[in-house]
């Protein structure tokens, strides 16, 4: 119990410093721990939620949220999270969709484009809006079927679009997280919502105050203090790790 709940105090460290809430690691560790499947997702996006209210208060809070960028996201990828949160899925499917999913994520992640000052002029544009539009409801699906936020995907290819600055991404990332966690977290509950499994689920209440002391340590510190770059990198070696752990069977 010790070591699960330090991990993910470190999790949301990690993922916090570059605005992320951490759900596909939760997941992993879950996996790892032999923790039901079907609860998985449940734990994974409550912690989400509260990393990322805290990191995207913070962001408001420095005026780095682009809410006219990140509104047309969150309005095709919500309603696809909900969507994915509610189709029921067997162990195997879920195990190899979170494992792939974590294993391309991280490899982007590691993909650095050299950093930009300005914002993308695709983001005004209505066939950019469109095609970010449909990249995010995809996100969102994928997101609420496996219990994760999207952010670790939304972030890559916006660094790989060159759509804007490393910190207005991470604010981005945030917000996008918390809305898609809260739609993912619906539709789980709507789909599962025996008094048993809402029990063991309160159970787990241990790793959500380790979540809350991590992200908020994280969020600070990646907006006052860390590079970008060396935390994003960081990440994505953690984010492959625990991949192939669960592609290989641990």
């Amino acid at each position: 119990m010790f070591y699960l709940t330090f991990a993910f105090l470190i999790t949301a460290f990690l993922y916090a410093s570059v605005g992320f809430g951490g759900g596909s690691t939760y997941s992993a560790l879950l996996i790892i721990y032999n923790v039901d499947y079907l609860l998985i997702p449940k734990i994974a996006l409550t912690c989400n939620l509260i990393v990322v209210v805290g990191g995207t208060i913070r962001y408001q809070l420095n005026n780095l949220i682009p809410w006219k960028k990140v509104l047309p996201l969150i309005v095709f990828s919500a309603p696809f999270a909900w969507i994915g949160g509610r189709i029921p899925i067997d162990k195997e499917l879920f195990l190899s969709i979170l494992g792939i999913s974590l294993l391309i994520s991280g490899i982007l992640l590691l993909i650095r484009k050299e950093e930009i000052e300005n914002f993308s002029k695709s983001l005004n544009s209505k066939i950019g809006i469109f095609l970010y539009g449909i990249m995010s409801g995809f996100i969102g699906f994928i997101s609420g079927l496996v219990g994760i936020g999207g952010g670790i995907f939304l972030s890559p290819i916006l660094h790989l679009t060159k759509a804007m600055p490393s910190i207005n991404i991470a604010a981005i990332s945030s917000v996008f997280i918390f809305v898609n966690s809260i739609s993912g977290l619906s539709g789980q509950f709507m789909k599962d919502n025996s008094a048993s499994l809402i029990s063991e689920f309160v159970a787990y209440y241990w790793l959500f105050f380790a979540v809350l002391i991590g992200g908020n340590i994280g969020t600070y510190l990646g907006i006052k203090t860390f590079h970008p770059k060396i935390v994003r990198r960081l990440t994505a070696i953690l984010v492959i790790y625990v991949s192939l752990r669960i592609l290989l069977g641990f």
